[in-house]
């Protein structure tokens, strides 16, 4: 299967502030989606910032990253450290702006898109798994206002096997 946005994020829509792009994540695990994108964001110079809505969760995440060298190394850190403004990756439970200064902030397990952080850096991405369960409704309702507050979406699908744009708003060509 091709990675994330192997084909695509990027590529999709112009680097400017507000895109917001929803990963439906259907075959593969989280947190290796969530790498490969921290790796391509890392790739292109740019800080990131990683909010959930469980601290054990963020923890068990932490480590992950730490002991799967075979995803690659990603430095990073888990908030509340002394250094939190230096971490290239941060992760965080905490709402507002990431002490990093994130170019882009990745949204899990259930974190909500806020349209005023989308247009502060410059790329969101929401990832929500299809066996969780009310994620694909959240994910409407948060696309929904996404794009009533005037901002680029994208969502990316990896059901044909490999991660394809399925949808924008607004539409290409537009």
């Amino acid at each position: 299967m091709a990675a994330p946005g192997a084909a695509g994020p990027g590529q999709a829509g112009p680097d400017t502030a507000g895109e917001v792009h929803f990963y439906h994540l259907t075959r593969s695990p989280a947190e290796h989606v969530l790498a490969e994108l921290l790796r391509r964001s890392l790739e292109r110079g740019w800080r990131a910032l990683v909010r959930g809505t469980d601290r054990a969760r963020l923890e068990r995440l932490d480590e992950w990253l730490w002991l799967h060298p075979d995803e690659g190394f990603l430095p990073h850190g888990l908030a509340g450290g002394p250094h939190d403004a230096r971490q290239p990756v941060l992760l965080t439970d905490a709402p507002g702006p990431g002490a990093n200064r994130p170019d882009v902030v990745f949204l899990i397990d259930g974190a909500a898109p806020d349209p005023a952080e989308a247009r502060s850096c410059r790329r969101l991405c929401l990832l929500f798994a299809a066996a969780e369960a009310g994620a694909v409704e959240a994910a409407r309702a948060h696309w929904r206002a996404v794009c009533d507050a005037g901002l680029a979406a994208f969502y990316w699908s990896e059901e044909s096997g490999r991660w394809e744009c399925r949808r924008r708003h607004p539409p290409a060509g537009n």
